[in-house]
């Protein structure tokens, strides 16, 4: 189970998505400068226990209406290599661990493993910000351990109705700024 250390990082990962954030093609604002605030997430754990895993929802509350954004994130001790120049998120000082890479998650083959798995039943959804807390808000409604998997990341969120529906979604919610609560598809799956 990943351990959560209460420490800091500098910078931020709030100070990271910050400037990585607009740079990206499915980013829905006007090219201004976002105005960032946490609004929900879980992690997965590292059967390896090496590679920190984080799916962070953001809100950008400077256009008129809020937008929420699906962001995975790795968390490792050294350069992911091979990975593309886009997926460095930025590299950031743990106050225990040292220096971390993080990465765009979909970019990282232990997150995409780690979330295969979570949609086959074989990993269990953690808190994100408690250790060894088991995330009962994250509802997966899975596909069974048969087959390979492309899975699909929702990057902009819309809150959509989280009834019993279709195999292969991951369902889990964040909130607005108001405080309203939201759930939506994190994730959809199609078989190859």
């Amino acid at each position: 189970m990943a351990q959560i250390h209460r420490t800091t990082m500098t910078p931020t990962k709030l100070e990271l998505l910050h400037e990585w954030l607009p740079k990206q093609s499915w980013y829905a604002g006007d090219g201004g400068t976002p105005e960032l605030v946490r609004a929900g997430g879980f992690r997965l754990d590292d059967p390896e226990g090496e590679v920190g895993i984080e799916f962070m929802v953001v809100v950008d509350t400077a256009a008129q209406e809020p937008v929420a954004y699906l962001v995975p994130m790795s968390y490792r001790g050294a350069a992911l290599e091979g990975a593309p120049g886009e997926a460095l998120i930025g590299t950031s000082e743990h106050g225990v661990l040292g220096l971390r890479w993080i990465y765009d998650g979909v970019h990282d083959p232990v997150v995409t493993a780690q979330l295969r798995a979570l949609l086959r039943g074989e990993a269990t959804p953690q808190h994100q910000s408690e250790s060894d807390t088991p995330d009962p808000t994250v509802t997966v409604y899975g596909i069974g351990p048969d087959g390979e998997l492309d899975v699909e990341i929702n990057r902009v969120l819309r809150p959509a109705e989280a009834a019993e529906g279709p195999s292969g979604r991951l369902v889990a919610g964040w909130t607005w700024p108001d405080g309203t609560a939201a759930r939506g598809v994190f994730a959809a799956v199609t078989r190859r």
